[in-house]
């Protein structure tokens, strides 16, 4: 993992005036706990910078004014509205005792469901991680190659490492989305499929009613002509 090294200054005066005063100075009010004993220092908020917005997970060399101490940035408050430092927490690391860390999450590969048309969506940038500090990843590298459209990674998909993932195995890590147009195609055709069920069945409608009017005709025919072979036997028997 990355180390950055931030150069601190033992704080002569605790209490809310001074902290604010470090702050019009450009400093930023600190601590570090976690070992022998807890040290209340400052530094410069510029050190800051690559610390806060690197992309991975980083490991810190603090220089107390001569007195050296490998941590880990625990905790760190900002103004609401400035943005501005407002307190920074530092973790001292000892080599056999194990520490939790978000770790960002890297992808790699590409996935058949984005060459299909989907959209990857990342549902986590981070993960909460637990390890013994040197095999604390600055990344936890992820790989989509056989990411399929509609699916997604969870959690409990990864395989096992020399770290301890703390996020739920039912957690979805990243997804590939399935295109509205797909969505919108397959519910046409079920539309069609359907609409063509409903023709077929008023045809044999339709051609059962035909069958009923030629069957109505055929009796009314029937009817006719015994009526008409009675009217012949009258007429031969008055003759006799």
């Amino acid at each position: 993992m990355k180390t950055i090294e931030i150069i601190g200054y033992k704080r002569a005066n605790l209490g809310k005036s001074e902290s604010r005063n470090l702050r019009n100075d450009g400093n930023v009010p600190c601590v570090v706990y976690g070992g022998e004993e807890q040290i209340h220092f400052y530094s410069p908020m510029i050190l800051f910078r690559e610390l806060i917005y690197s992309p991975g997970a980083n490991f810190i060399d603090l220089n107390i004014e001569g007195k050296k101490i490998k941590a880990i940035l625990q905790e760190v408050q900002f103004h609401p509205v400035s943005d501005i430092i407002l307190h920074a927490d530092f973790l001292e690391l000892i080599d056999d005792k194990k520490i939790k860390m978000e770790i960002p999450v890297s992808f790699t590969g590409r996935s058949p469901g984005v060459e299909q048309g989907g959209k990857i969506l990342p549902r986590l940038r981070k993960l909460m991680v637990q390890s013994l500090p040197k095999h604390m990843p600055e990344f936890i590298e992820i790989d989509i190659s056989e990411l399929e459209l509609g699916k997604s990674i969870k959690v409990g998909d990864l395989e096992e490492e020399e770290y301890d993932i703390l996020n739920s195995p039912l957690v979805s890590i990243v997804s590939v989305n399935i295109p509205r147009v797909t969505l919108e195609e397959v519910e046409e055709e079920g539309e069609d499929e359907e609409g063509e069920e409903g023709e077929e069945g008023a045809e044999g409608t339709e051609k059962g009613a035909e069958g009923t009017e030629k069957g109505a005709e055929g009796t009314d025919q029937k009817q006719d002509d015994s009526k008409t072979d009675e009217k012949k036997e009258g007429g031969e028997a008055k003759k006799k």
